[in-house]
């Protein structure tokens, strides 16, 4: 008797078929719980990012570039926090020649030349601000032959820059005011220690407090100029006085508004302000702010060891310039204070008065030169009628 034909057994059938639907579901669940796991490694018929990170995330990963070593081990949580991250520049975006893997073979001999080759991609995304460090002094040294001169990559490392400016306000946070030293410390580190121990630099680092300014706040960013010319120089007054007479600031520390006035009115500044306006890039003699106060180590007035409210601490000031000045010579200087019934109430009484007796004055001759002429013409309109 012909025996029928054997058929699959119904659990190897049912185990075959089961299989087949877990996995399917499995893939479903992962691409709706988890999209970003799921983004295909080529977007836009580029590398994704997550395609780089899946070799650059390793710790330890560093690339020979002729006798030195640059570790090229990407953090990746840091860059999720990035300003580039955030806009969704890709790592191709900036290494341009980059599109696969194995990498083509690094030509440069050093890692400073492997930052000179790559930084002018910044131009690509930032041109206003690449075109204003062409005209910085930093952009001078480096034309000049120093390649150590700072370019953005220096200040700015691409894969962990956050973002400096609020997205509404245009204006700098906070939080970016905070790392502004520590950025320009990285080259000018002797002037960090100075301005860190300073009134503002402490205010800052210490405190927190961002009404203090920063590098660029007397700087400027991008387009820095050499702080060494004498149009720098002469412009100090204006410089400084665009925090100190701002009484939104001010007003908070009990500090006069009334710095730059003071300052114009005396010999020294109405000089300086004649030499700024008229010959900007003229020497002159004269002190300015700094010459004073100090620059970066710029302590307060009233500082025991170098704070120019104390008598003898200006007295060192002023024999800089007047090397014969007596220890009375400072008492000339009614400070930037303007004068009142508490500060200076001589000067204050004596211009009181003046204010008054100056108008009396010129008002009563303006009178009698009116009455006179009026008299004048009555009589020899009294003459004529005689006649």
């Amino acid at each position: 008797m012909r025996q029928p034909p054997k058929l699959l057994h119904p659990p190897q059938r049912w185990t075959f078929s089961m299989v087949i639907g877990i996995g399917l579901f499995l893939f479903t669940l992962i691409a709706l719980v988890s999209p970003a796991q799921a983004a295909p490694a080529y977007q836009e018929d580029k590398p994704s990012n997550d395609f780089c990170l899946a070799c650059h995330q390793e710790k330890g990963l560093d690339k020979s570039i002729g006798k030195e070593t640059l570790p090229v081990t990407i953090n990746p949580i840091e860059f999720g926090l990035s300003v580039h991250a955030e806009e969704n520049i890709a790592c191709v975006d900036c290494h341009t020649n980059i599109s696969d893997y194995p990498h083509p073979d690094v030509k440069v001999k050093t890692i400073r030349d492997f930052s000179l080759e790559l930084y002018t991609s910044c131009k690509e995304c930032h041109e206003d601000q690449y075109e204003l460090t062409q005209d910085s002094v930093h952009q001078r040294a480096f034309d000049e032959g120093n390649i150590n001169a700072a370019i953005c990559t220096d200040c700015h490392n691409p894969h962990t820059q956050t973002r400096l400016t609020g997205q509404q306000s245009g204006e700098l946070t906070p939080a970016a005011r905070l790392h502004i030293p520590g950025a320009c410390a990285q080259c000018h580190s002797t002037v960090y220690d100075q301005y860190k121990d300073s009134v503002h630099g402490t205010a800052l680092t210490e405190e927190n407090n961002v009404d203090v300014p920063t590098c660029i706040d007397c700087h400027g960013v991008h387009n820095i100029q050499s702080p060494t010319t004498v149009t720098f120089r002469n412009s100090t007054p204006g410089l400084c006085a665009k925090c100190h007479t701002d009484p939104d600031i001010m007003d908070k520390y009990g500090i006069s508004t009334h710095v730059l006035d003071t300052y114009v009115a005396d010999f020294h500044g109405s000089t300086v302000k004649l030499f700024e306006e008229q010959y900007p890039d003229q020497p002159t003699n004269k002190p300015v702010c700094t010459d004073c106060h100090g620059i970066h180590d710029i302590v307060k007035v009233n500082d025991p060891e170098a704070g120019i409210a104390l008598r003898e601490n200006l007295l060192a000031k002023c024999q800089r310039c007047h090397p014969d000045a007596t220890a009375n010579f400072p008492g000339a200087w009614m400070s930037h204070y303007a004068a009142s019934p508490t500060e200076n109430p001589l000067v204050y009484y004596v211009n009181l008065f003046y204010k008054f007796f100056i108008p009396a004055v010129l008002g009563g001759m303006t009178l009698f030169v009116i009455t006179d002429i009026y008299r004048r013409i009555v009589n020899r309109r009294k003459e004529g009628k005689h006649k």
